[in-house]
């Protein structure tokens, strides 16, 4: 299980990079969430079906793997709706705060209904100090006096993103039973990417954009096509509960990234709502080895 732990916190420390990235595009040339979204995954599936391609058992693929695999382009389609949207309006730090560190919360009672694992008493509790810290942070009296208009509908979609995220993380634990981990993350990808094409009519790529064009680049070979993979290979060696713990280094590299790159304030009730989120996740760490996990290999 070490191996996984390790892979899965490279994953997600390179996944904190990403609002910050997006806050950077957007400096040197606005784009549309979607838009960045929908690039971010056209760059990084090209290159995970070449990594898949060198795995065993690449081609046919079942009719019923198709339709899982489109389900979790769906997920994942909507993940990047959701976060880049969610950036634009609410903020790095409060938008990884309130999408993934709610996000193992709603893994573990996935997991439950989904995997088989066991939800203890630790887990419940858990929940509640999640959903109060979340409470916390994002209704601050200064997040409200700092707040930008459509802070509200930001938050609702860091809701909407970490549900995916969460509905993503559980499915792929249930199909790497039987199939490769790039292999998942790059027809999932694939999928995703299909189905937020039609966003480029919203900002279609032109010379205008090329100052661009390095964040976009980054965000789709780093923070996705690298980190996805190595989070694939990790979750396979995890159980989905844990995994979705350790994923809460996305928040903590995205908050500090936000608070003192991007200079984005935070009131002290919003710090005791993070603090509590943390809390909440520290709570589940303290017997993580008790899931039951029938999936793991």
């Amino acid at each position: 299980m070490q191996w996984g732990v390790w892979l899965i916190c490279l994953a997600a420390i390179s996944w904190g990079t990403t609002g910050t990235t997006m806050v950077l595009l957007h400096q040197v040339m606005p784009m549309h969430p979607l838009v960045v979204g929908f690039w971010r995954m056209a760059i990084a599936s090209p290159l995970l079906l070449l990594l898949a391609s060198r795995t065993p058992g690449y081609w046919p693929q079942p009719r019923s793997t198709l339709k899982t695999y489109l389900g979790l382009g769906l997920c994942m389609a909507v993940y990047q709706i959701g976060y880049f949207g969610a950036v634009s309006l609410a903020g790095v730090a409060i938008t990884a705060l309130v999408a993934i560190c709610l996000s193992p919360l709603l893994i573990a009672l996935l997991a439950a209904w989904r995997l088989g694992e066991t939800p203890t008493r630790n887990v419940y509790v858990a929940l509640g100090l999640g959903l109060l810290g979340t409470g916390l942070l994002v209704a601050s009296p200064e997040a409200i006096a700092i707040r930008p208009r459509g802070f509200l509908w930001g938050v609702v979609l860091a809701l909407l993103a970490g549900f995916s995220y969460a509905t993503y993380a559980v499915l792929s634990k249930a199909t790497l039973a039987k199939l490769q981990p790039v292999q998942v993350a790059a027809f999932s990808f694939t999928a995703a990417t299909l189905l937020l094409m039609p966003a480029l009519w919203l900002q279609p790529f032109t010379f205008a954009a090329l100052p661009g064009l390095p964040f976009l680049l980054y965000l789709g070979i780093v923070p996705t096509a690298l980190a996805y993979a190595l989070y694939m290979l990790g979750l396979r060696r995890t159980s989905a509960t844990v995994a979705g713990i350790l994923v809460l280094l996305e928040p903590f590299t995205a908050t500090l990234l936000g608070v003192f790159l991007l200079r984005e304030p935070m009131g002290l009730l919003g710090l005791l709502g993070a603090l509590l989120l943390l809390g909440a996740i520290a709570l589940l760490t303290i017997q993580p080895r008790r899931v039951s996990t029938g999936n793991d290999r």
